[in-house]
């Protein structure tokens, strides 16, 4: 799973940010209102992170810009403001939650696979598709009662193409949502086809009922024979 934290505090953003990365999810940043808006407009996330005081702009500006542009992350306003009306108004503009400044990790997380459940997973703690049984909190994964073990890439890769089922993924999208900010430093995208092809194997060999589809030059999809 993706995250953005819109954050201005460094001492708040980089324990956020390590925490969040211990329990294995793909971390960007933002550190001011400008930059928050660049990186919602050029990459989706699964979930927001977001402080409402942020120089150059107000974080309620960045909820209307994602209602406006049909943006599906799921919002955890994070913010030292707890006056009501700052919670409503960041509720009523589409947050998912509020959480008030200063909070403890263990809730920052229990909130966020709270959001993630409820925005990808229809409330449920896994995912099942035909024999295949994804579990986002413990990284595991099963084709029927046999554990598939995957390195961390390949999990994240088929999770993402799981939580999209049904649409073609393009390998840029692909390789943005799994590598994050990292994606800038890769020459080219090739490495993805070799996480593909083991993963491919991995479900062939347990006779997994879904199968990754590719379309040459474009992206991969994942489908059902």
């Amino acid at each position: 799973m993706k995250i953005l934290v819109i954050e201005d505090e460094p001492d708040m953003l980089d324990n956020m940010v390590q925490s969040l990365r211990q329990e294995m999810y793909v971390v960007e940043t933002a550190l001011n209102y400008n930059e928050a808006l660049d990186k919602i407009g050029a990459y989706d996330y699964d979930c927001v992170l977001l402080d409402i005081n942020l120089p150059g702009g107000s974080g309620l500006d960045i909820l209307n810009e994602l209602q406006k542009n049909n943006k599906t992350e799921g919002v955890i306003i994070v913010s030292a403001r707890n006056s009501l009306d700052d919670k409503v108004a960041g509720l009523e503009l589409g947050a998912d939650d509020y959480l008030a400044k200063p909070f403890h990790i263990a809730e920052l997380h229990a909130r966020v696979k709270s959001v993630l459940r409820r925005r990808k997973f229809e409330g449920s703690n896994l995912i099942k598709i035909e024999n295949l049984t994804l579990d986002p909190d413990k990284h595991q994964v099963w084709v029927n009662s046999t554990e598939l073990v995957l390195n961390r890439k390949e999990y994240d890769i088929l999770l993402y193409l799981v939580t999209n089922k049904g649409r073609l993924v393009s390998k840029t999208a692909l390789a943005e949502h799994v590598w994050g900010d990292y994606i800038d430093e890769a020459d080219n995208l090739d490495f993805i086809y070799s996480q593909i092809k083991n993963l491919r194997k991995k479900l062939k060999d347990n006779q997994a009922a879904v199968e990754i589809g590719a379309i040459y030059g474009i992206g991969y999809k994942l489908i059902i024979p």
